[in-house]
């Protein structure tokens, strides 16, 4: 068996989904968007650039779960997936996906982005598997905290190894293991695997790609 991981946002998805559930909360009027904007584009221009401070973001990221009750969550989220979700799935995204599923490779998505978010995202690309940050929850409400280790840098690596040892494996387990990402911020778990592949990348990754011969492909 092969392993193969994916990043999700910018990479199987054409954009980012925390950025955009942020901003569709803001078009719902759910959070105000003179505040709430601003601090939302901060946050994301931090992480292209290599500077986020993820705690400071999952605070603000996960404070609205921790609002509402999650019957409404779950509402507003079926329609997030209609509206912005899915037409960030490229034709090509899937072929890909369903590529490796129809080799029976072990295939799963990696993302910072916490599980409520990208949860339904994952299933509708039929990956079976999700190592994400996870949003703690208490009687079934969520608390606006992250629970464990986020799955951002070199978190990746031990949410993965963490998740791979609960099926009684290991990274070397298997024959290949393919990760494809588009950002810099990926290079801890990139580094890890026989096969990295940058996908769309930023110009951090893409001058690595270059010096290390890392295929380059477009899922755009």
């Amino acid at each position: 068996m092969n392993l193969v991981l994916f990043d999700l946002d910018n990479t199987l998805l054409t954009g980012d989904s925390d950025f955009a559930w942020a901003q569709f909360l803001i078009g719902k009027g759910v959070l105000d968007r003179e505040v709430q904007e601003a601090k939302n584009i901060e946050f994301y221009e931090q992480y292209k650039a290599g500077t986020l401070d993820i705690f400071a973001f999952l605070d603000f990221q996960l404070a609205p779960l921790a609002r509402h009750p999650r019957a409404q969550l779950d509402a507003w989220h079926r329609e997030f997936m209609d509206l912005s979700v899915r037409p960030m799935i490229s034709d090509k995204a899937r072929a890909l996906v369903r590529q490796h599923l129809d080799d029976d490779a072990l295939v799963a998505v990696v993302t910072a982005t916490n599980a409520f978010v990208t949860g339904p995202i994952v299933r509708e690309f039929g990956i079976p598997h999700l190592v994400a940050t996870i949003p703690a929850q208490e009687g079934g409400a969520f608390t606006g905290k992250p629970r464990g280790m986020p799955a951002f840098k070199a978190g990746k690596i031990e949410r993965v190894d963490n998740w791979l040892e609960s099926l009684g494996l290991h990274l070397g387990s298997f024959e290949r293991s393919w990760f494809y990402s588009d950002s810099h911020n990926d290079l801890p778990l990139m580094g890890r695997v026989t096969d990295p592949v940058a996908v769309d990348p930023d110009d951090t990754l893409r001058e690595h790609a270059r010096q290390h011969a890392w295929p380059v492909i477009s899922l755009r």
